[in-house]
């Protein structure tokens, strides 16, 4: 499902909290798969699994943890312990 050595983020264009994870992801230089749920429905079933809630993003670690929604601070206390 995700692959072993990157993040995968799971949202749509759209959401503003999505592009500002994206972006703090980019400019930390952080390697990350991008999952548009807007484009596939069974993406964002699989978003919807992995965090029990229709929130987005969904960023999910390659030891399978996630964060969901995360403000800047909690994704970047996150990826300190990655």
């Amino acid at each position: 499902m995700t692959d072993t050595t990157e993040l995968t983020v799971y949202g749509a264009d759209w959401c503003r909290d999505c592009r500002r994870s994206k972006a703090l992801l980019d400019q930390e230089g952080v390697a990350y798969r991008w999952v548009d749920v807007e484009a596939s429905k069974d993406a964002a079933d699989e978003a919807q699994e992995i965090s029990g809630r229709q929130s987005i993003p969904v960023i999910v670690f390659p030891d399978g943890s996630f964060l969901v929604e995360p403000s800047d601070e909690a994704l970047r206390e996150r990826l300190a312990a990655v």
